[in-house]
């Protein structure tokens, strides 16, 4: 617990897709004097995503999705290219990101391992995503993947050519944070030579 905060209220203000929360508290600041606040706070539950890559071939598999809030927020056609990715669901992040690659992409993958994990909005989200990478070959496709029909999922899986893919993120083709941290984590890693 902080000694820095007290008096923690929380009001619900939309529980539909996620919850939306309106917390007021008291917060001490470095100088000595308490004061109110309130924030809104997004519970859309934790996540994981992740980056497949294939060495020799030198690429990753990424999708393409239509996103709401970008296109509300002026994005083109509101399209992003990004890493699989879904929220936890009462998984663990490993679980997850073994079961979302197969649903989106189509790609059985087994071995994942876990890099890193972040915030990606503190100040209005409370979401921890869970970051992964793992080896693919053309082996461990399955199905066409594209998500799932229950979640009017309508994703297409890209194969992209690395070098090409950090190039992108140059180039705005490729805005999603999660994405432009894994590739980057990729590329120092040199992940793939």
């Amino acid at each position: 617990m902080n000694p820095k905060v007290k008096q923690v209220k929380t009001q619900i203000l939309s529980k539909d897709w996620y919850t939306l929360k309106k917390v007021t508290f008291d917060y001490k600041l470095s100088n000595g004097n308490w004061v109110n606040q309130s924030r809104e706070c997004y519970d859309r539950g934790n996540g994981a995503c992740i980056l497949l890559y294939n060495t020799s071939k030198k690429t990753v598999v990424l999708v393409k999705q239509f996103r709401m809030p970008t296109y509300v927020n002026g994005h083109e056609n509101g399209m992003m290219i990004e890493v699989c990715a879904g929220v936890l669901d009462g998984d663990d992040p490993v679980t997850c990101i073994i079961k979302e690659t197969e649903e989106e992409t189509g790609y059985q993958i087994k071995n994942v391992k876990k890099v890193f994990e972040s915030y990606m909005s503190p100040g209005a989200v409370t979401e921890i995503l869970h970051f992964f990478i793992a080896e693919y070959d053309k082996e461990m496709k399955i199905s066409d993947g594209g998500g799932l029909d229950a979640e009017h999922e309508d994703i297409e899986i890209l194969e992209i050519d690395f070098t090409k893919a950090i190039k992108m993120i140059k180039t705005g083709e490729i805005s999603d944070a999660k994405t432009i941290m894994l590739l980057q984590y990729a590329q120092i890693n040199e992940l793939i030579a």
